[in-house]
């Protein structure tokens, strides 16, 4: 693959795509949890490369707050700021690893900024 020269960006995105309240058994408990269907997507400019990955990551919690934040998303798609936080944490600890392990096998420039060390 041929990466044009000079200044390129990353914009990395993360878009929750629907939400499932499930049964969960755990030998003879039952316990609710929430799927949250994503897409992380890492679209390199000028337009090179796209990387997409989609995915799920559950969510285990009381089934009052399940209802609370299930509602919220039937309503308008939102999600309460004190689990978008942890969950997009979450989503990006999982997917930028992957990413950045597919972008090294096909040759692009990581998706995220990698540590660097000066020496004094």
């Amino acid at each position: 693959m041929d990466i044009p020269q000079g200044k390129m960006s990353v914009k990395n995105n993360i878009v929750i795509k629907n939400l499932e309240k499930k049964d969960f058994s755990t030998g003879k408990t039952k316990q609710h949890v929430l799927l949250f269907k994503f897409e992380y997507s890492a679209d390199y400019e000028p337009k090179i490369a796209k990387i997409t990955l989609n995915g799920t990551t559950t969510y285990v919690e009381q089934e009052a707050k399940i209802d609370e934040i299930m509602k919220g998303w039937k309503k308008d798609k939102k999600i309460p700021k004190d689990i978008m936080t942890p969950l997009l944490n979450n989503i990006l600890n999982r997917c930028n690893i992957e990413a950045l392990i597919f972008a090294r096998e096909v040759g692009l420039p990581p998706p995220i900024q990698l540590p660097k060390v000066t020496v004094k």
